[in-house]
C-alpha cells in the first residue's frame, strides 16, 4: 500500500497552521508545516511533497519568492503550489500565476474547497 500523500503547509500563523495540519491529517493526508518563507523552501527541498499549501505574506521570504525558487529548481519545479491569502484582487492573481502557483485561494477558505484544489492538484501530478 502506497503512503498517504505528503501535504506542506506553509503558513505564519499558528492558529491557522494548526487547522490546515488538523484538517488534512484529518482527512488521510501526512502533513508537516512551516511557519516561514525559508523554513517553506528548505522543508520542500528535503521533503519533497505532493503539494503545498502556502501563504502568500509569510515572514523571511514571502510566498512568492519560495515559489519562484521553487519552480526554478529541477528537483521541485513540478510540485503543485496553492496560494492561500488574504489579499484579494487581480494584482494578486496575476502575481501568484507569475511567480509560479497553480491554485490562487482567497482567505477565509472553506476547508472542504482548498481539500478539493489539493486532491485535484495531486491527482494530476500523478498523471
Amino acid at each position: 500500500m502506497l503512503p498517504a500523500p505528503l501535504i506542506l503547509i506553509g503558513e505564519d500563523s499558528a492558529d491557522l497552521r494548526e487547522a490546515y495540519v488538523d484538517w488534512f491529517a484529518f482527512k488521510g493526508f501526512r502533513v508537516e508545516s512551516a511557519a516561514d518563507g525559508y523554513e517553506t523552501l528548505s522543508k520542500a527541498m528535503e521533503l519533497d511533497p505532493h503539494a503545498i499549501v502556502m501563504d502568500v505574506s509569510l515572514p523571511g521570504l514571502d510566498g512568492l519568492e519560495v515559489a519562484r525558487r521553487l519552480r526554478g529548481d529541477e528537483r521541485t519545479r513540478f510540485i503543485p503550489l496553492i496560494a492561500i491569502t488574504g489579499h484579494g484582487g487581480e494584482d494578486m492573481v496575476a502575481l501568484t500565476e507569475s511567480a509560479g502557483f497553480d491554485c490562487y485561494l482567497l482567505k477565509p477558505c472553506l476547508p472542504d474547497r482548498l481539500l478539493a484544489e489539493v486532491r485535484r492538484l495531486v491527482e494530476a501530478r500523478k498523471g
